[in-house]
């Protein structure tokens, strides 16, 4: 998969991709519609035609960003400076972390105080915060317990740490890089169990486990599928083989698995989910090729705005999906149901775009420059 073509004009680095930054901009508004209960767009997303979703796509992009980071800052100003790039980002990325924690307990707290949405109070944490605060707090510290909506962020920070050594490797000996990958991958359900983190109340997402996509996003980035092979016939045969593949995992989805699926097979990123996400990428990556992704993007240069400023994003996308759910009414069903839904994803998305646009905004003038938030979120 190969995406690094059409880069915004305008951009003096010239070392971001358009077509990423527009589909990690898609990718955070759905994770805020797929956290709203009544949502009516989450029932077109990702996840309802297909064994994987917006996470896989989310840490897929987070992989190829990171190396991209990573080599740009290797290129310009050397070895250490990359190698402390991502440590600075480890601890941003962990203070993101704690400040959603905090924003999701205080809201369980705010709902519990108000009696508003005793659904999402219990999803916050608040109860069982109250019971023990201090050793709640300490967990959360140390990463043992996450709060929702926080859970994807303890993972990014180990893989904050990791880049400086997964880079390297893939640069170097690419197939070597996806075997340490994929032999963690098959053993990391032992690996959570040694740690203690294999409780899906503990840690939604087995970080032994989702490394392979996060590894997946670097080698595709440092090891780019050659124009001359996507042009040859075999490649043409994988794209037919990507279409079937596609359609027959929705079929399963929407005929067959009439039942939610446990949530273990996510936590440790089951090899069908895998599967799934790499015809889906495959065929993404024509996309891009035939210069559609581009297109679009500018066309939607406020979904690429959200994609740029990821992190900040991902966590005010956890107020905003709190807030809206609590401010949607649950008691109607029907038609009425689906307009009611559907008028919350708009305040939802527009109210992610308006963030997006007022930070990209306010660093663009702490420096002096169009923000371009390089790195991952």
């Amino acid at each position: 998969m190969e995406i690094r073509r059409g880069r915004p004009e305008g951009n003096p680095r010239g070392g971001r991709s358009i077509e990423v930054d527009f589909f990690r901009g898609v990718v955070l508004i759905v994770i805020v519609l797929d956290h709203i209960p009544g949502s009516t767009l989450s029932h077109l997303m990702l996840h309802a035609y297909a064994l994987c979703d917006s996470a896989e796509v989310f840490v897929f992009l987070g992989g190829y960003a990171s190396a991209a980071a990573y080599t740009a800052v290797l290129a310009g100003r050397g070895e250490s400076a990359a190698k402390m790039r991502f440590v600075r980002r480890c601890w941003e990325i962990y203070r993101a972390y704690l400040l959603t924690a905090v924003l999701t307990l205080v809201s369980g707290a705010l709902l519990a105080l108000l009696h508003l949405n005793p659904p999402m109070v219990e999803l916050t944490g608040w109860a069982p915060f109250v019971d023990q605060p201090l050793r709640s707090a300490f967990d959360i510290a140390v990463l043992r317990r996450q709060p929702y909506l926080s859970s994807v962020l303890p993972m990014y920070v180990m893989f904050a740490l990791c880049v400086p050594f997964a880079v390297p490797l893939a640069r170097r000996s690419p197939w070597l890089a996806l075997g340490v990958s994929a032999t963690i991958w098959a053993l990391a359900r032992p690996l959570a169990a040694l740690f203690s983190i294999d409780d899906m109340v503990d840690w939604a997402f087995n970080p032994f486990a989702w490394q392979l996509m996060f590894v997946l996003g670097i080698l595709c980035r440092v090891q780019p599928i050659s124009e001359c092979f996507h042009a040859s016939r075999t490649a043409r045969w994988f794209t037919y083989a990507a279409v079937v593949a596609v359609l027959a995992f929705a079929i399963v989805k929407l005929f067959v698995l009439m039942q939610p699926l446990p949530g273990t097979l996510k936590q440790n990123l089951s090899v069908d989910r895998v599967i799934n996400f790499v015809v889906i990428a495959w065929l993404a990556a024509q996309l891009v090729r035939m210069g559609s992704i581009a297109r679009l993007a500018r066309r939607l240069p406020a979904v690429v705005t959200v994609g740029r400023t990821g992190l900040v994003c991902f966590v005010a996308g956890t107020l905003v999906s709190l807030i809206v759910d609590t401010a949607t009414p649950h008691t109607f069903h029907g038609f009425r149901g689906v307009l009611i839904g559907l008028g919350g994803d708009l305040v939802a998305i527009g109210a992610v775009l308006m963030i997006a646009r007022g930070w990209s905004g306010w660093k663009g003038q702490q420096s002096g420059a169009p923000a371009n938030g390089a790195g991952y979120g």
